[in-house]
């Protein structure tokens, strides 16, 4: 008998023969013997709903800013997780499984006070632990928890991935089985590379920079806590036969484990491809050449909650003036840009320039520890197609590019053919 946390997406749960559907999955584990606890997200379109009732209130009782407050904002859109769980026991209770459903609050799952974007600070599994000892299963809201105001408040999008491996790691369970639409992690988008295999396993720290990076099965903080936590976590698609052969096997089930990489036997040099769309590229000519520049550019940046990734800086010939070169979010330039003017004196720059349309297309793989020749490998096959790079950063398991937008499947596609991914 092992203890098992599942959590299944808005898709997988967008009516209600899917919560049917659900309810199956839950029962072959129940039937298996499994202390079973399950975390869900909203019906598939039903956060969108809410959240757009929401932001057009002020406008339909004629306020004069379009503003709102979090909090309130946090008691509408967490109703959905709320609805999706009780429908879920409901079904369970039905297949005369003894299942309860739980808000976020009632466990309780404790947050900061960043309503919106709450992040969890401490959990008190015992009294799941205790239910699921006496065989009752545990359907528990997503996405939310009870925040120092003890008020409700809740994590951000994708915020049930981040609620499941909490709650994995709080009743210290064997496995988080995360059921989503696809059935695992591959090596690349297969609807830009339709020869992308499916990762067995994969390890904490690839996931994490694949998800940072763009793949969109997992949020990155989920995969940030399974890797402090060490929760081994399965990437499941709850759009197979609940009781097709080799579903309920626990020790070896279909999908991809994402877990330490001491489990990882054969390592490969690189795992994926990943890639990320509507990258803007910042110039700022002719800087000064001093200690605290790039305090003044970034500082207020960050202050203004803009994500800056790749930095670049290029100093001329006699050391005295420097360019400086970085990438944020495309919907973001506009901000950037007026930030940047506000502190203009501050910084001391001639000329700010901007690029939209980018996208950043990265190679990743912890074998890159140890071996060499990896970036070389793939700078000289983007060449061989014409593809012109922008800017490049690195890690110890990950190379970045930049590159014009209209080139990425392309480059995406050569990059996954010439480290050899393509083959089974």
């Amino acid at each position: 008998m092992a203890r098992i946390v599942m959590k299944f997406g808005g898709t997988s749960v967008a009516d209600l023969d899917r919560i049917k559907n659900v309810a199956r999955h839950v029962k072959r584990e129940v039937d298996a013997g499994h202390e079973v606890a399950v975390v869900v997200s909203a019906m598939s379109g039903k956060t969108n709903e809410l959240v757009g009732w929401v932001q057009n209130m002020p406008k339909v009782v004629g306020a004069n800013s379009p503003f709102y407050d979090a909090r309130e904002y946090d008691a509408v859109v967490a109703s959905g997780e709320q609805v999706t769980a009780g429908l879920l026991a409901i079904a369970l209770q039905a297949m005369d499984i003894n299942a309860r459903s739980w808000q976020g609050w009632q466990i309780s799952i404790r947050t900061d006070n960043a309503h919106g974007a709450a992040r969890i600070q401490e959990i008190d599994g015992a009294d799941i632990v205790k239910r699921m000892g006496e065989g009752q299963v545990a359907v528990i809201a997503g996405f939310q928890g009870i925040g120092p105001d003890n008020r409700i408040a809740t994590l951000g999008r994708g915020g049930s991935d981040t609620s499941a491996v909490a709650v994995a790691a709080a009743v210290k369970a064997d496995r988080c089985d995360i059921y989503t639409d696809v059935d695992g992690v591959y090596t690349t988008d297969p609807r830009i590379v339709p020869q992308a295999r499916r990762l067995k396993k994969i390890a904490f720290e690839e996931m994490l920079e694949m998800a940072s990076l763009g793949a969109k099965v997992l949020q990155v903080r989920s995969v940030e806590l399974a890797m402090v936590h060490k929760v081994r976590t399965f990437v499941r698609s709850s759009f197979e036969d609940p009781d097709a052969p080799g579903m309920g096997d626990f020790l070896n089930p279909p999908g991809t484990l994402i877990c330490d990489e001491d489990e990882i036997v054969e390592q490969e040099v690189v795992t994926g491809i990943a890639y990320a769309k509507d990258e803007a590229q910042i110039s700022l000519r002719r800087l000064a050449d001093r200690p605290g520049v790039s305090a003044a550019i970034f500082g207020p940046l960050a202050e203004s909650h803009i994500n800056v990734d790749m930095i670049v800086q290029n100093i001329s010939e006699d050391g005295s003036k420097t360019d400086m070169t970085f990438t944020v979010p495309s919907g973001d330039v506009d901000k950037a840009i007026k930030v940047l003017g506000d502190n203009k004196e501050k910084i001391g720059y001639d000329v700010v320039q901007n690029e939209s349309g980018l996208v950043k297309v990265s190679v990743i793989g912890i074998g890159m520890r140890s071996h060499a020749g990896v970036a070389a490998t793939a700078f000289k096959a983007l060449a061989d197609k014409g593809i012109n790079i922008k800017a490049i950063t690195t890690s110890e398991i990950k190379i970045s590019i930049l590159i014009d937008g209209p080139y990425a499947e392309l480059a995406v596609r050569t990059l996954h053919s010439c480290y050899g991914l393509d083959k089974n």
